[in-house]
């Protein structure tokens, strides 16, 4: 389905990289646990994690090679499979799924919209946007059973902020880490989530809810 399939040398069990689930051997329905990740620019990763190591390749980081893909008609090896006509196939998303329900949230979308509160899967969510540097996230919206509502906040040394209407504290929009306020030091629950276009997500999950922006 126009993913990377990954093996292990233990059992030569098969994994599938959007699903993060091994697909075929010893260990099929194993599930892999999620660590959480975001793709970011360099100067937005520093301001956050001042004391970051980075991977030497060994030779320089030099321009996408996928580019000229990205930008094309062009679906993968074998197209797609689930031919879902909400969106434009290759317009991107924001992917996540909580107790096996899946959720699309288009790029058009959060980047205009910045913070969205939702109601997802028995939850209160919260879907944030850096435009700066074109990242997202997804957290849980509450702390100490307290439900927050969040709106977008200011930017402090490069680093996107927003605040709770509940209390006023400040939060980074990519850690979910009060910095400042009566919650100061408080983290909100990270849901895994990932990139992706929209034709591979409906591909893979056929029956996914999508976003659609009020007014």
């Amino acid at each position: 389905m126009n993913a990377l399939v990954l093996y292990d040398h233990q059992s030569n069990t098969l994994w599938s990289q959007f699903l993060s689930r091994a697909v075929k051997g010893p260990l099929v329905n194993k599930d892999l646990e999620i660590v959480p990740a975001v793709q970011t620019s360099w100067r937005q990763w520093l301001s956050l994690h001042p004391d970051t190591l980075v991977l030497d390749k060994r030779g320089s980081y030099g321009k996408d090679v996928y580019d000229s893909y990205y930008s094309g008609d062009s679906t993968g090896i074998i197209s797609e499979s689930n031919k879902d006509g909400r969106l434009p196939k290759k317009d991107l998303v924001l992917g996540m799924t909580v107790s096996g329900i899946a959720k699309a949230y288009p790029f058009s979308a959060i980047s205009e919209q910045i913070i969205i509160n939702d109601h997802f899967a028995g939850s209160e969510v919260v879907i944030t946007f850096d435009p700066t540097s074109e990242s997202g996230a997804a957290f849980v919206r509450k702390t100490d059973s307290r439900n927050l509502t969040f709106e977008p906040g200011s930017t402090r040394a490069g680093v996107a902020l927003m605040r709770d209407r509940e209390t006023g504290s400040l939060w980074q929009v990519l850690t979910g880490q009060a910095v400042e306020g009566e919650l100061f030091g408080e983290r909100l629950e990270r849901l895994p989530s990932h990139y992706s276009f929209w034709f591979a997500w409906s591909d893979f999950h056929p029956q996914t809810e999508l976003y659609e922006a009020v007014g």
